[in-house]
């Protein structure tokens, strides 16, 4: 498998990752993932990391790219179903995911994005004196 499926849900993007991570397949992802939040015009990122039982420094060096990418072309990125083995390693080897926010499962990162663009728009049409 070269390419991790990336689903379009409305104005979100959807990724569920079932296999453990390879360099290469990570790399991929990081770079399919930004060409379709510039195609789409995406405003919401979401990662499943559920599947994965292990995160490594690598793997947490590429979450916090994307977040960061896609923050700087106006989408949110949460990823969700981190496993308590995989947070704690996270710690462990310092990596903070900055622009990454996270939530406990798909659901609750929808919910979370559908919030998060909603406030978005609400304080953009302030800002434009619309009401």
């Amino acid at each position: 498998m070269d390419r991790i499926p990336i689903l379009r849900m409305g104005q979100f993007l959807l990724v569920t990752i079932q296999i453990d991570l390879y360099d290469r397949l990570a790399v991929n992802l990081e770079s399919d993932l930004v060409q379709m939040v510039s195609k789409t015009g995406a405003r919401g990122v979401l990662i499943d990391i559920s599947a994965l039982t292990i995160v490594d420094s690598f793997m947490g060096r590429i979450l916090g790219n994307i977040g960061n990418m896609s923050k700087i072309m106006d989408a949110e990125t949460v990823v969700v179903g981190m496993q308590p083995a995989v947070a704690i390693t996270l710690i462990e080897l310092g990596l903070e995911l900055q622009g990454v926010s996270t939530a406990l499962n798909v659901e609750k990162g929808m919910l979370y994005l559908q919030e998060k663009i909603g406030n978005q728009i609400e304080a953009a049409d302030d800002e434009d004196g619309v009401e």
